[in-house]
């Protein structure tokens, strides 16, 4: 099966959720806003992704938090990941043995179909 991180209202996880209910893919959704993930989730994602790729420095939550006057060195950035998870670019999809940040359905369709 197919889990989704993310928010509900996000745009690029409902176009996710869009197309895998387009193609009859198994998929669930894991709302960040309802329930937290751990920084054991982070730190396993961080093995198959870079920290660039999942820290969202373009999130309203990024600029409201003022983050980019701190200057955030990688370690501060996964702190920050564990303890505020809307930081986190979505979605996040675990699939299989493998970790795919973002929509990009060219990309969805070579790995999902």
């Amino acid at each position: 099966m197919i889990k989704v991180y993310g928010i509900k209202n996000c745009d690029s996880v409902k176009k996710a959720i869009k197309f895998f209910k387009e193609h009859s893919l198994e998929h669930s959704l894991h709302d960040f806003k309802t329930d937290p993930v751990s920084c054991d989730k982070v730190s396993l994602w961080l093995k198959d992704v870079p920290l660039k790729t999942l820290f969202n420095a373009r999130s309203s939550t990024y600029r409201n938090l003022n983050l980019k006057e701190k200057d955030l060195n990688d370690s501060e950035q996964i702190d920050w990941l564990c303890k505020e998870n809307l930081l986190i670019k979505r979605p996040v999809i675990e699939f299989q043995e493998s970790v795919i940040v973002g929509f990009n359905e060219e990309n969805y369709t070579g790995v999902f179909l």
